[in-house]
């Protein structure tokens, strides 16, 4: 049996934060089971990775507290001696583990024919033994879901703030077409000058070294694009803090085809400089035909709604 590089079993008592706790080590990219009978853990070890992980050095979070099948304090310690796991206990002071089953309206799993303070006190005791061996103790009365978060990505994660960073795409798109449903951040290039309306350039995309001259030859270009690095640089390692799994960056124009793509292409490479792996996407050249909008003056287009 090959062991993960971390083992940690994720404990504590029913309302103080496990299932976030899970949620957020699995978005850090361990390997999270929840409710798993302790006995079954260590055929889990046995198993093969699932498809798409890192292999044996994905570190593995397990789900355990009071409604796991066989549950038993004693045999979950001596399980996590023999793979050498360590254990976080999540607890929380009462009075605020009773308001957020009242909020949430639902039953505490050992008080169902109780009062909620019955069964948080009877799981209190149950859980003791753990509580009082655990490596990692997280008190979650005053944390917010956020700040909770937060403090698992410091003491779990690799790198700064403890997160891996997000996938990052640079985009363009056409305004015509409407913004990308997934975009975090859009620039509009309309402010440019466009190939569009120079014969020899039109046929081109932003891809080509001619077209993207032009776009770059734009007295405003270069300052722009200074100002929107120095914006989205500082940015991308407070969303990785923050634990977001995912930044598309877009920039927009008319068509999509000329400055937009030519803008994209140029950001990209300035995060490529600056240690980031973005990918990049160009909507528009999946077509076959350039968009309609780009074909029509801009001062039509913008009459029409498609162009500003």
């Amino acid at each position: 049996m090959s062991l993960p590089r971390r083992i940690l079993l994720v404990t504590g008592l029913s309302g103080a934060g496990r299932t976030t706790a899970l949620k957020t080590l699995e978005d850090m990219g361990w390997e999270a089971v929840d409710n798993l009978p302790a006995g079954l853990v260590e055929r889990l070890l046995s198993a093969p990775p699932p498809e798409g992980a890192p292999g044996d050095d994905q570190p593995l979070a397990v789900g355990i507290d009071s409604r796991t099948r066989g549950f038993d304090t004693a045999a979950i310690r001596r399980m996590g001696e023999r793979l050498g796991a360590e254990t976080l206990f999540l607890d929380c002071a009462d009075i605020v583990l009773a308001r957020r089953f009242s909020a949430t309206r639902r039953r505490h799993p050992l008080g169902l024919d109780r009062p909620v303070a019955d069964g948080i006190a009877r799981e209190r005791e149950l859980l003791a033994p753990l509580r009082a061996r655990a490596d990692h103790l997280l008190d979650t009365t005053d944390l917010s879901v956020n700040a909770l978060q937060a403090d698992l990505r410091a003491r779990f994660g690799d790198g700064e703030g403890g997160s891996a960073p997000p996938v990052l795409t640079v985009a363009s798109f056409s305004y015509g077409r409407g913004l990308p449903r997934h975009a975090d951040l859009v620039f509009d290039m309309r402010f440019l000058r466009n190939p569009h309306w120079v014969p020899a350039l039109r046929p081109g995309t932003g891809l080509d070294a001619d077209v993207a001259a032009y776009v770059a030859d734009d007295p405003a270009y270069a300052a722009a694009m200074d100002a929107i690095g120095g914006l989205v640089l500082p940015l991308l390692p407070r969303y990785a803090r923050e634990g977001k799994s995912y930044v598309t960056i877009a920039f927009g124009c008319t068509g999509g085809r000329h400055r937009s793509v030519a803008s994209a292409e140029a950001m990209a490479a300035r995060l490529r400089a600056g240690g980031f792996s973005p990918t990049v996407t160009h909507r528009e050249l999946a077509g076959a035909r350039p968009d309609a909008a780009e074909r029509m003056p801009e001062a039509v287009a913008t009459s029409v709604g498609v162009g500003a």
